[in-house]
């Protein structure tokens, strides 16, 4: 009998993988990507202090009502603009890039993409 692999395990065991090596400081917090079939989410974290800066998804009620659906890639985008904006006012401009063990590809891609057009540095 061969054991079919659960896609989404793998994808936490890379996660943990990539996570070794980075982490979010004060100075260079990290922005971390996590995406449902319904939606997409973007947190910049610091990990030293264990807090979370600024957050955006398509949860959010003005990104919700902007787009048509939270799980494509223009809802991505809105995303990655709305999560940079808010670091920028936040003060923060330089983030260490947490895809999440995802692929960069589709929707993470295009929430990185907005979110360096929108000022983020990474």
């Amino acid at each position: 009998m061969i054991k079919k692999k659960d896609k989404n395990k793998v994808r936490q065991n890379r996660h943990l993988r990539v996570r070794r090596k980075i982490s979010g400081t004060a100075e260079r917090p990290r922005l971390c990507v996590f995406r449902s079939n319904k939606h997409i989410y973007a947190q910049v974290i610091d990990d030293v202090e264990g807090k979370t800066l600024v957050a955006a998804s398509t949860v959010e009620a003005d990104i919700k009502n902007a787009v048509e659906h939270g799980g494509d890639k223009n809802a991505a985008k809105a995303v990655g603009e709305a999560v940079a904006k808010k670091a920028l006012d936040a003060g923060i401009t330089n983030v260490v890039f947490d895809r999440g063990g995802y692929i960069y590809t589709g929707r993470v891609k295009e929430l990185a993409e907005a979110a360096r057009e929108a000022g983020l540095k990474f």
